[in-house]
């Protein structure tokens, strides 16, 4: 009979760590598309506030843009405490997907090329209440450009023909000095953009 019992119990322990392992992985994913109400990711965590989208050739959050229009990548994060902190990873230029473009059949690369990271000990803060932004259009036509301590290459990318796409990125970002403690660790993060060209 107890033996029963703790079998029961410890199926019923699996499903519930099951259960709440599935709702950590859906509230790590931060996804918009051209039926959400608002074109722009955004999500605090440790008072640092991320936001992602995609930007028209208005300058506004869109996830809807015509043919052979231009259409910009921003990803900013924003330090909303009092302190200023120091920011050295950047890890995230270096995945696959940030600010790859894809759709269900075919993956269309970056906008962009790393050349390299500054290796230079400057100081590397979000001051109290800053940010640090980077921003780069689909078509990059700039031969050599820097941003958040990167060196980038444009890659001229073509106009995107009418269809469905997304843009997809994930990654845990940390905060503070390289190896010292303490560190500010977001856990994994992956923002999603679905939008469309018509």
């Amino acid at each position: 009979m107890k033996a029963s019992f703790f079998k029961t119990s410890l199926v019923f322990l699996l499903l519930g760590l099951m259960v709440s392992g599935c709702k950590k992985e859906a509230e790590a994913l931060l996804e918009t598309s051209p039926e959400s109400i608002n074109p722009v990711i955004q999500k605090e965590v440790n008072g640092l506030e991320f936001k992602f989208c995609l930007l028209n050739e208005k300058g506004e959050a869109a996830t809807t843009f015509g043919e052979g229009e231009n259409f910009t990548f921003q990803f900013s994060i924003q330090n909303k405490t009092d302190n200023a902190i120091p920011f050295y990873d950047y890890g995230f230029y270096n995945t696959d997907d940030f600010f790859a473009v894809r759709s269900e059949e075919e993956d269309f690369g970056k906008p962009f090329k790393l050349l390299g990271i500054s290796v230079t000990k400057e100081l590397r803060w979000i001051l109290p209440k800053g940010y640090a932004n980077f921003i780069v259009p689909w078509h990059e036509e700039r031969i050599e450009f820097q941003a958040m301590h990167g060196y980038f290459k444009g890659l001229n990318q073509p106009y995107l023909k009418k269809g469905k796409y997304y843009t997809q990125f994930s990654y845990n970002f940390t905060f503070g000095y390289p190896n010292k403690q303490p560190e500010i660790e977001t856990g994994e993060l992956t923002f999603k953009i679905n939008f469309e060209i018509k």
